[in-house]
């Protein structure tokens, strides 16, 4: 497993308002540049020249998938999938992959990409439910890890960045929707409104 560099996360102390939250910068425009550019690197190491498939989780990962992919000069597939769960209450629900974006990826090298690892249940299972696709082999790579909150035992195979246990916003991740177009990854003010539940964990 990689992990990552947290010498490149000397944290800004610059506070913006956008629309109606306050936002606290954790990570710039260019630091993140550089982490994805170790991040390419890293991946070109374990995969050397041979082919591989990446599949997008959405909606989250959308602009770090961009940004990767653009740095990797192996033959490569590129897809996505959406998940979704039904929730009842508190209980987590059973989780469902659309993989009707998904190239075919039997006995292919298949590497998951997704925004962040909270929990980790969410990448946990889309993992599960990729192996039984039959693969050659699945990994997965992550922009950010939140420090602190994990309740699986296996962590992603490449970590970007770990930031502490803070709603964040900004370079795909969004609030209600929006801040998705944000260059940079920012923590959302404590006063402002409770997070809704997200789709990843």
């Amino acid at each position: 497993r990689t992990e990552p560099d947290e010498s490149s996360m000397q944290k800004s102390s610059s506070t913006l308002v956008h629309g109606s939250h306050r936002v606290k910068i954790l990570l710039s425009e260019q630091q993140i540049q550089q982490g994805v550019a170790r991040l390419a690197d890293q991946i070109t190491d374990r995969y050397g020249q041979g082919s591989l498939t990446i599949v997008g989780i959405m909606t989250g990962c959308l602009v770090l998938l961009a940004d990767l992919i653009r740095k990797l000069e192996m033959p490569l597939r590129v897809g996505v999938i959406q998940t979704s769960s039904y929730r009842d209450g508190t209980s987590r629900g059973e989780l469902s992959i659309n993989a009707n974006m998904m190239p075919d990826i039997r006995d292919r090298d298949v590497l998951l990409i997704d925004d962040i690892f909270d929990t980790g249940h969410t990448l946990a299972e889309v993992v599960r439910q990729v192996e039984a696709m039959g693969p050659k082999s699945v990994h997965s790579a992550v922009l950010l890890v939140k420090s602190g909150r994990q309740q699986v035992g296996r962590r992603p195979d490449f970590v970007t960045f770990e930031i502490p246990d803070e709603f964040v916003v900004g370079y795909g991740l969004d609030y209600c929707d929006e801040y998705r177009n944000l260059p940079y990854i920012a923590a959302m003010d404590a006063s402002a409104a409770v997070p809704p539940p997200s789709d990843n964990s």
